[in-house]
């Protein structure tokens, strides 16, 4: 269930100084939050700035995806300016700036509190969207097995045994060989629980488009016999693969276990009960 949390003031001194980046990406000027947090020497700021950065770096994030170093002309009199550095911070870099300041500054606690509200709204969006992504790639997810179950039917594949055989093959080639055991045993799921309903959006996507191109693949090329079937799912699994090692891709293998999708749609089921 969505949690409500207190809406920050539009008039805060932090919400003035806001811009957009081209992606329309909420930023901050250091230079700008500097002279909000009154650090009249930016010297004295740029500590603190490398601070947030450390704990950005043991948080596990890319620091330069929260902090961009760029350059900027500032006024120094007589209609003369002068080209100082400059970064560009996130909310999430706003956040962890407020909390290495020096906490003798009454506009320190204030930036903790607005950027501490700002970072759980985002934090809780990401949330709710990464539930309605997950649901409906789910939902996609069972249809198109169907699909495929049934192309892999035509080409041959017959019987519980055949077809898990066959499903193995396409889990092999996206996940470097490992089966529908192993991946089991990699999410220490319990007995009974589903892979597919402990992945997350990219996890389940990956899937989609391995159980999609299968099955447009088996129908295409008119691919009959098990055995040409398994090993076309299992090149497909690793084509798939080879394009998320393209473009750095986390392999799935490697990402974290999502929370049951069946609590997820109870706790969506419940959240949408209370709003009636």
């Amino acid at each position: 269930m969505t949690q409500e949390i207190q809406q920050p003031d539009d008039l805060t001194p932090f919400e003035q100084i806001k811009k957009a980046d081209p992606r329309g990406q909420e930023i901050w000027s250091s230079r700008e939050l500097a002279n909000i947090l009154d650090y009249s020497d930016y010297a004295k700021f740029k500590p603190v700035i490398q601070k947030a950065q450390q704990a950005c770096f043991n948080s596990g994030q890319e620091v330069k995806d929260h902090f961009v170093q760029l350059s900027a002309m500032v006024d120094i009199g007589s209609n003369a300016k002068r080209e100082v550095d400059d970064i560009m911070l996130s909310r999430y870099a706003c956040y962890l700036i407020a909390q290495n300041a020096a906490p003798s500054k009454p506009i320190v606690a204030k930036a903790q509190t607005y950027f501490a509200i700002q970072t759980r709204r985002q934090e809780l969006g990401n949330q709710e969207k990464e539930a309605n992504l997950r649901l409906k790639l789910r939902e996609e997810m069972k249809s198109h097995n169907k699909r495929l179950a049934g192309a892999a039917k035509e080409a041959g594949v017959e019987g519980p045994m055949d077809y898990a055989i066959f499903q193995n093959c396409g889990y092999m080639g996206l996940y470097n060989g490992l089966t529908m055991q192993d991946i089991h045993r990699r999410k220490s799921l319990k007995k009974g629980e589903q892979i597919l309903d402990h992945m997350g959006s990219t996890e389940l996507a990956a899937n989609l488009f391995r159980a999609t191109q299968t099955e447009d693949k088996i129908r295409r090329e008119k691919i009959f016999g098990k055995d040409k079937a398994n090993v076309a799912h299992k090149e497909v699994g690793q084509k798939v693969r080879k394009a998320i090692a393209d473009i750095g891709g986390t392999m799935p293998e490697h990402l974290p276990v999502a929370e049951n999708i069946k609590k997820v749609a109870a706790k969506q089921k419940k959240a949408l009960k209370a709003k009636q």
